[in-house]
């Protein structure tokens, strides 16, 4: 390579123009979460991304079980659903009612089952590409 290919290739892999549409940027970072809105997001969503979690989230779609049977449900141990269950509740996921000895878990919100509903409607309606799937 040249020098002056050498140039072309670095204002290529950089924006020349920094800000293309400047109203539209300005409108995203007024509604922009703060800092640690967003950090409790993603905290969420990796508490997602753990598909054992996210089967005893789903099992919740029908309403309130105890932890043994999320346990049953989700093939975890009562010890190994009781501490997925806090993680979850820590982070207001899921709420817990207790009866004497036993825990009872139920979706938080609203919020909660819309997001699980939302993704799992995804997951019907699309095609995943797994390249690593692939035989």
């Amino acid at each position: 390579m040249n020098s002056s290919t050498d140039e072309l290739v670095a204002v290529v892999d950089g924006c020349a123009v920094r800000v293309v549409d400047a109203p539209r940027v300005a409108s995203v970072c007024a509604r922009m979460p703060v800092e640690q809105d967003l950090a409790d997001t993603a905290e969420v969503f990796a508490l997602l991304g753990d598909p054992r979690r996210l089967r005893l989230l789903v099992a919740l779609l029908d309403g309130e079980l105890c932890v043994c049977d999320l346990a049953a449900v989700s093939g975890m141990s009562e010890s190994a659903a009781s501490h997925a269950l806090r993680l979850l509740r820590a982070h207001r996921v899921v709420t817990v009612r207790r009866s004497g000895r036993m825990a009872y878990y139920k979706l938080a919100d609203a919020h909660v089952r819309m997001l699980l509903d939302l993704a799992v409607a995804h997951i019907e309606h699309t095609e995943a590409v797994h390249p690593e799937r692939e035989l």
